[in-house]
């Protein structure tokens, strides 16, 4: 069966930047250590971006492709190319053109045979030590730029056009201060610099494609040049995995076909591996056909959270997981869990132009934010990832793990972000704040905002110091709704009560609940929670439990003396909530918000800031 062809949007982009003579140098970003398609016999072949774009654009009579790699020879797509190019340069250096070449070596032939014989030899030599050396290298694919614009008498001394591949551009010209840089890094940078820079270049007809995964790896001295465009390779869409799928079954032999779960087709396979690589989707696919058995839904989302992880770099940065508990395992908050099921989980699944953007989740610590929310997750069947430390000590890695963070996203159909500590994960916008601190902020503020992301990812800001979020991120459009998350009262607070009692009591009376009550002002779900599981510990243990146990437990507890922190955190709740159906008081008004924020200001006169 004939596999059609893919279109891949960034090749069409490349090239009408390079037929409309927008740009000469261009840096092909993202997804590019993947496998990409080339049609042809026995449906077509996989192969790595160089050889896929050799292939694609390899015109003979047309241009001429040259490929180089670090500490690898430079390569001709053609071996005659290579013959082509060794000419042009002898007639550059010679001056001389097809004819006065032949003149010569009629006139003055031992002098003529020397001077070839030399020059060829020279070429050969700086060739082989262009192998081992990235700033010959470079030099020497510069002056081939030179040579084949050259004219001599008026003639073009090569009729077919340039188009130089350098692979791994960033392993050439990591980032970094040029004043830090050994003498190497330096001229390989100011080769490339000038090299772009050159008008003649840039007016020329030769093209040169850089690869590199990210932008962000390679020294802004030569990546920020205005004259380079920057096309970006997307994770492969699910129409893309759709059609790997597709030819691996067809290259298997009868009776070694994928098998899939129970009713499941190629179509539920395309998109459950959403994120995947074509790399990544092979190895699933090869794993699952090792011994014939099938491939399980669990392999797959197994699979996806593996990879995810790897790009993003490992537990420390990024969590993949699907919370489990419902949401009538959380006790009390009766009033907030109805808005999640009435309103907050339908906005969660709306895909439209209506669709969610992001929620911020503020409140004191312990009362119970994260276990809410992971709640409500495993109410929407989405995707979470978790983001922790995305930060990197290294240079540029922390934009990189960005942009494949942005990559990942824009190939998932659903997916949760979920952020806790949420006011460390991210930094500032202010002056005071570092540039790189600003820079990753402004990206990820930029992806929240994103319109082409809308109704496929949403953010989930956790924090209990909502305060400490920049205005930029806590604005409408990023953080549609910001939710408070306090300590129970009234009817959530006999709740917990009752939670409590129930786990050591069979039988509690009306006057024990009003007993504990008593004993348990300001006390938060993290507390509640940890008095009932003293309280299971003394069961579990055979002691006799009865009320007087209970009180007894209760009044041994000290709760940590982070009181004034939690007011002032539960402050800046009540001010930054944005919807007044979710404040304890609903009715409360414009003056009492007043008087929160004067007692904000109190607080911090006495150094309370929340931290």
């Amino acid at each position: 069966m004939a596999m059609s062809d893919i279109n891949y949007e960034f090749l069409s982009k490349a090239g009408r930047i390079l037929s409309l003579g927008q740009s000469r140098s261009i840096m092909l970003t993202g997804n590019v250590p993947d496998l990409f398609y080339i049609p042809g016999d026995k449906g077509g072949r996989y192969v790595p971006l160089i050889e896929w774009m050799t292939e694609r654009w390899n015109l003979p009579g047309e241009n001429i492709i040259i490929v180089y790699e670090l500490n690898s020879p430079i390569m001709f797509a053609r071996e005659a190319d290579r013959e082509k190019m060794k000419n042009a340069w002898l007639k550059h250096i010679v001056k001389m053109t097809d004819d006065e070449l032949a003149i010569k070596k009629v006139t003055e032939p031992k002098k003529i045979d020397k001077l070839i014989e030399t020059q060829g030899k020279y070429f050969e030599s700086i060739m082989k030590e262009a192998d081992s050396n990235s700033k010959v290298a470079i030099e020497l694919l510069r002056q081939f730029c030179e040579c084949s614009r050259s004219t001599i008498g008026g003639k073009q001394l090569m009729k077919e056009t340039l188009l130089i591949i350098i692979d791994g551009i960033d392993m050439m010209i990591p980032p970094g201060e040029i004043s830090r840089m050994g003498e190497g890094d330096r001229y390989r940078i100011g080769s490339l610099r000038n090299w772009f820079s050159d008008p003649k270049f840039m007016s020329g007809r030769d093209s040169v494609i850089m690869i590199a995964e990210s932008k962000s790896l390679v020294n802004r001295i030569v990546a920020n040049l205005p004259q380079i465009i920057e096309v970006e390779i997307p994770s492969p869409n699910q129409e893309a995995r759709k059609h790997f799928i597709s030819w691996f079954n067809e290259q298997q032999p009868e009776g070694s076909k994928i098998q899939l779960w129970n009713n499941g087709t190629e179509d539920e396979l395309a998109k459950s591996t959403a994120a995947l690589s074509i790399h990544a989707l092979m190895q699933l696919l090869k794993g699952a056909n090792f011994g014939g058995r099938k491939l399980e839904q669990r392999d797959v989302i197994d699979k996806v959270g593996d990879y995810i992880k790897s790009q993003l770099g490992g537990e420390d940065i990024v969590e993949f997981k699907k919370p489990t508990h419902p949401l009538d395992d959380v006790v009390g908050y009766r009033k907030l869990k109805q808005f999640f099921v009435d309103e907050l989980i339908p906005w969660f699944n709306s895909t439209g132009s209506d669709a969610l953007t992001g929620v911020g989740v503020c409140g004191p610590l312990g009362s119970g934010k994260t276990y809410q929310f992971e709640a409500v997750a495993s109410m929407l069947g989405r995707v979470v990832l978790v983001l922790k430390n995305f930060r990197s000590k290294w240079f540029g890695e922390s934009d990189v793990i960005i942009e494949r963070l942005k990559r990942i996203l824009y190939a998932l159909d659903k997916a949760l972000v979920f952020v806790d500590e949420a006011d460390t994960a991210f930094g500032g916008v202010s002056k005071e704040t570092h540039e790189t601190e600003r820079r990753l902020t402004g990206k990820f503020q930029a992806m929240m905002s994103d319109t082409a992301l809308r109704g496929k990812v949403i953010w989930l800001l956790m924090t209990a110091r909502i305060h400490l979020l920049s205005p930029d991120m806590r604005r409408p459009g990023r953080l549609d709704l910001i939710i408070p998350i306090l300590d129970p009262e009234g009817e959530d607070r006999t709740d917990f009560l009752k939670w409590v009692l129930s786990a050591g009591l069979q039988n509690y009376k009306e006057e024990d609940i009003k007993a504990l009550d008593e004993l348990t002002k300001g006390f938060s779900a993290a507390s509640f929670d940890v008095i009932r599981r003293l309280v299971l510990r003394d069961k579990r243990g055979g002691r006799k439990l009865d009320i007087n146990r209970v009180k007894e437990i209760v009044k041994d507890y000290i709760p940590p003396a982070i009181g004034e922190t939690r007011r002032y955190q539960t402050l800046q709740a009540l001010v930054n909530c944005t919807r007044r159906s979710l404040l304890p008081n609903p009715d409360a008004t414009d003056e009492d918000r007043k008087l929160w924020a004067a007692e904000i200001k109190l607080l911090e006169a006495r150094g309370i800031t929340g931290d």
